[in-house]
């Protein structure tokens, strides 16, 4: 069987384009979402265009016995995960501290931090029976400098960035890869998501930018998995030209 990556959050922007980055080097698929009808589409495109085997999973990262009960009962011969992408995860909300929504910083701390180490538990415990896998965590500039308004986001993501650290401490014993990867300003649903359904606002984020696109970023992501096997990137950051971190940044 060709090799399997399994990617959670495959329905749009960094997910959707990594599925394609994948698909188009041979790689059979597990999709996760919680769009059923995105995924389909996506899979009955990629499967036609590139001949590989995709199965979907749909399920919510937040619900711990969903995660897991979705990565227990795959057949044997989809349990050899070479790579997981393990990029669901978003940012509602940019409100000053004092003022921010409740009901948002749950949310970010159940998908960001908690759904986050579901998926990554359950999956390396396939991989550390193989004694082989590369853990891909998708984190932020926001884990690396706090910006204004940023508050429960950027704490989000630096447990993304401290808990990739662990996992490629803890799994030094068993041969796993762990990378972390950190995008600046890149135009997703992302920003329509944060702002809640506000494209006017979403768009003004990267005025005067040329930001990434998810496909930049899917390129630097499977780059990290064609290295050999003694090489592994653990941190990698990665923004426009026009971006320094998540404060600094040139706009035209």
């Amino acid at each position: 069987m060709s090799k399997i990556a399994f990617i959670t959050g495959a329905s749009s922007g960094f997910g959707k384009a990594c599925a394609e980055k994948f698909a188009a080097n041979g790689y059979n698929l597990i999709l996760n979402a919680r769009r059923e009808d995105r995924l389909n589409e996506i899979s009955n495109v990629l499967k036609e265009q590139y001949g590989i085997q995709i199965l979907l999973r749909v399920f919510d990262v937040r619900e711990q016995q969903a995660v897991s009960d979705a990565v227990t009962s795959l057949h044997d011969e989809w349990k050899a995960i070479d790579v997981l992408v393990n990029n669901a995860g978003l940012a509602l909300g940019r409100d000053y501290f004092e003022e921010a929504d409740l009901d948002d910083w749950n949310i970010m701390v159940d998908t960001n931090i908690k759904g986050f180490a579901y998926v990554a538990k359950a999956v390396s415990q396939l991989m550390v029976l193989r004694k082989q896998g590369h853990i891909i965590n998708m984190g932020s500039v926001a884990g690396k400098l706090v910006y204004e308004r940023g508050n429960m986001y950027c704490a989000t993501k630096s447990a993304v960035d401290a808990l990739s650290h662990a996992m490629r401490v803890d799994m030094l014993r068993h041969n796993i890869k762990v990378t972390a990867i950190h995008p600046g300003a890149a135009e997703t649903e992302f920003s329509v998501v944060r702002f809640k359904g506000d494209e006017t606002s979403a768009r003004n984020v990267y005025a005067g930018l040329q930001p990434l696109t998810a496909a930049d970023v899917a390129d630097v992501i499977f780059y990290t998995t064609t290295l050999p096997p003694h090489v592994c990137i653990n941190d990698l950051v990665i923004t426009p030209t026009q971006q320094a971190d998540g404060i600094y940044m040139h706009r035209h």
